[in-house]
């Protein structure tokens, strides 16, 4: 018998493999996309059903879940084309599905070693989590109907544009320093959510002040998904699996680190208490924050970003949101405008000045993309520091702008807002299902009355026998 002198590795090209598609890319593209895909199924499924009231867990883990599957058939059928589309555009690209095997068998632009199904689904997680984020504004009294509704709308034109003009053709594509999304995503969100969540109005007047989590365990599970997932999220957005990738990992978790403990410290100092939710949101917040520069930056900037991530948000959250009175009157349930939107442009304006000349080439090939490190270049990266501004400007003004017009056209179908018999009992009243057969939200179970007999039954019943 002959036998090839050298034999197959298995990385050969052939028909299946061919000589574009880089293996060890795709497979680790595809790790990534399953990471992001549990930070929202089961992740933010489990955080919200358990960082709500009892009442409320079912609708707000059901939110998130319908959101996760609504996204999936809006991105293939029209949004990621609108979104990452070969278009001649300023903000938006054309609706057209992403279904033929020719387009998603293809290889992707730019030369990535990728074919565009990987992108394809990678960026629905993103934009699937977006809208789940968003969320966490509204729980607790957005009638559902009109969110079913809100999802595609705010997806189709809220998102795409914002997708659109930093991540694909738009006028902001190589200007804007947004490694994995801290303005498509995390800025989007928090803008959107407070204003879906002023339009909506607010909560019953007895669940704002008494709003308890009903599994604090279960909210340290899902932060779980979250944090870990967030490898895949930072992880999985040079589009290959190189050096740019490996210290994005590693900066997401130490910035991650860094701000949990920071929140934890302000909480222990200021409150007495070490919060597990405070840990959490700050948690989230180091997230959130290193999300714009995770493969841009040093390590020792990645801890200087959690140190700000951890108490600037911390500061707008707990100090400031109780003295303005426009941050009283819109009721965002889980805070996500601080957690999301403060940390957002935190983490953008961090990665203009930490950004590393050397990094940013990898990332962004020759365009004239700056940070405050680029030796001779201080004017220029000023400039960048300006850019970065303006594309907060943007995405802030075009979410807020959006999204009102979209709440206020929903309105005229549904409202936006349960009735006050639905808001008083919660799931079982919009879903006729509860969380839990267990008594209460958190109060005492009262003691049991004992039924006693009255003694002239018991002396009825001897004078018989």
């Amino acid at each position: 018998m002959n036998f090839p002198l050298y034999p197959s590795s298995g990385l050969d090209p052939d028909e299946a493999s061919p000589e574009w598609l880089s293996k060890g890319d795709n497979a680790w593209q595809l790790t990534a996309t399953y990471f992001v895909g549990l930070q929202s199924v089961p992740g933010l499924v489990i955080l919200y059903g358990s960082m709500v009231k009892k009442k409320w867990a079912v609708n707000s883990a059901f939110m998130a879940l319908y959101a996760f599957a609504a996204a999936l058939l809006c991105w293939v059928l029209w949004a990621h084309r609108m979104s990452f589309g070969d278009y001649d555009s300023y903000l938006v690209g054309k609706p057209v599905n992403s279904l033929s095997n020719v387009f998603l068998l293809g290889q992707m632009g730019d030369g990535h070693k990728l074919p565009n199904a990987d992108h394809v689904f990678y960026e629905f997680a993103f934009a699937a989590i977006t809208v789940i984020l968003l969320a966490g504004s509204l729980l607790g009294r957005m009638n559902f109907y009109a969110w079913m509704l809100f999802v595609p709308l705010w997806l189709t034109f809220s998102y795409t544009v914002g997708a659109f003009t930093i991540w694909g053709n738009g006028f902001l594509r190589n200007k804007i320093i947004d490694y994995a999304g801290g303005y498509v995503i995390h800025l989007s969100s928090g803008v959107a959510g407070f204003t879906a969540a002023y339009w909506v109005g607010p909560r019953h007047s007895h669940d704002r002040q008494h709003f308890p989590p009903n599994n604090i365990i279960q909210i340290l599970g899902g932060a779980g998904f979250l944090w870990l997932g967030w490898t895949g999220f930072n992880g999985g957005s040079p589009l290959s699996a190189g050096v740019v990738t490996s210290l994005a990992v590693i900066n997401t978790h130490i910035c991650t680190a860094t701000s949990l403990l920071i929140w934890l410290a302000l909480d222990m100092v200021v409150y007495r208490k070490s919060s597990v939710i405070g840990a959490v949101q700050g948690m989230i917040t180091g997230l959130v924050c290193i999300t714009p520069g995770a493969g841009l930056v040093d390590p020792w900037a990645a801890v200087l970003m959690g140190v700000m991530s951890g108490s600037i948000p911390w500061y707008t959250m707990m100090v400031l949101h109780r003295k303005i009175a426009f941050f009283q009157s819109v009721d965002d349930t889980l805070g996500v405008f601080h957690t999301h939107a403060v940390a957002g442009v935190l983490g953008g304006l961090l990665s203009g000045l930490f950004a590393k000349p050397k990094l940013l080439k990898l990332m962004y090939g020759s365009h004239e993309i700056y940070g405050l490190h680029s030796k001779g270049q201080f004017h220029r990266a000023l400039r960048q520091t300006g850019l970065q501004l303006l594309g907060a400007v943007f995405i802030t003004a075009w979410n807020a702008v959006v999204t009102s017009i979209i709440c206020l056209v929903i309105s005229r179908f549904v409202n936006l807002r349960m009735d006050e018999e639905a808001l008083e009992v919660g799931d079982d009243a919009v879903h006729g299902e509860e969380a839990y057969a267990l008594w209460g939200d958190g109060d005492r179970m009262p003691k049991p009355r004992r039924f006693r007999i009255p003694l002239i039954c018991h002396r009825l019943v001897s004078t018989q026998v």
